[in-house]
Order: C-alpha cells, then sequence, then structure tokens
C-alpha cells in the first residue's frame, strides 16, 4: 500500500473510487436516483478542476499494482482564522476498516498543519457510519445542521479537530 499526493494522472482512478464509494456508502441515506445518475466522466471533470486548485491538497491509496483504492483532499478555508477543512475522504467499500481512511486522514492533515491550520472541520451525513471513524480519530461533534440533498431533508454532523 502507498500513499502519496495525487497527479493528473490519476483523475480517472479517482473518479472510479468517488462514485462507486458513493454508491455503497450511501445506499439507503440518499436518493437512490441520484446514485444511479453518477458518472465517471462528470467525477473525473469535477477531479482535474480540483487538482488545478493550487490550493487543494489531494493524497491517493494505491495497491502495490498501481490500482487507486481511496483519496483524500482538502484545503484551507481561511488564513487569517488558521481554519481548514478534510473536503472528502473515500475508500472503496472492501478497503474500509483497514487503517487506510485514518493513513489518508493524517497526511491530509499534516499539510494542513504545515500551512498554519489550527482548527480542521469536516461534514458527514448523520447516518454515515463515516461518523464513527471520526470520532475514533479524534474528531470532537462541533454541530448538527439539516440539508436538502436529491429532494430530501438530511442530518449532517460537522466534526472538528483543534491543534492550537
Amino acid at each position: 500500500m502507498i500513499i502519496r499526493q495525487a497527479t493528473k494522472n490519476d483523475v480517472r482512478g479517482i473518479a472510479k473510487v468517488h462514485v462507486d464509494s458513493w454508491r455503497t456508502t450511501y445506499k439507503g441515506l440518499i436518493a437512490q436516483s441520484m446514485l444511479d445518475s453518477l458518472k465517471y466522466e462528470k467525477r473525473e471533470e469535477l477531479w482535474r478542476k480540483n487538482l488545478g486548485r493550487e490550493e487543494n491538497i489531494l493524497y491517493v491509496a494505491e495497491e502495490d499494482n498501481g490500482n487507486i483504492i481511496g483519496f483524500a483532499d482538502g484545503s484551507v478555508r481561511t488564513k487569517e482564522n488558521r481554519i481548514g477543512d478534510l473536503t472528502s475522504i473515500y475508500l472503496l467499500q472492501e478497503c474500509q476498516g483497514l487503517g487506510v481512511g485514518k493513513e489518508l486522514l493524517e497526511r491530509v492533515f499534516a499539510e494542513l498543519k504545515k500551512q498554519d491550520c489550527q482548527r480542521i472541520y469536516v461534514e458527514v451525513l448523520e447516518r454515515n457510519k463515516a461518523s464513527t471513524f471520526y470520532e475514533a480519530c479524534g474528531g470532537q461533534l462541533e454541530e448538527r445542521k439539516r440539508i436538502k440533498l436529491a429532494g430530501d431533508e438530511l442530518g449532517l454532523l460537522i466534526y472538528k479537530w483543534d491543534f492550537s
């Protein structure tokens, strides 16, 4: 297993993980029609743009054979207030629970700390089992909100980590 910074050559693998993990992770949490409408090509466009943003921090986890099995990204929200965001972290379902997510999270956090972030936030759907992952990694529940997604009203949890 290798954890490394993403390159433009990783876009296809990142998009595949993004779509496939959404389909497994959010099944039963969000509208199936939304999951069915996800397209690899659209996610490739998104990740091409994200990789082009200088402030974006993006790491991938790949197997020894070069297959990308997960990724995590983040960025500095505000330099003045020294706040960062873990924007996303996704792993293929069969690779969850093996410690890969924690390694990805730690890499993004290390980069955000280098950029002087003293607080990092992540948002997660309330019924997503990732909330227990964030708690196990030291995240503190900061806020609960309601959001609209694909026509449904869902609970959203916001976790934070303080490093001051």
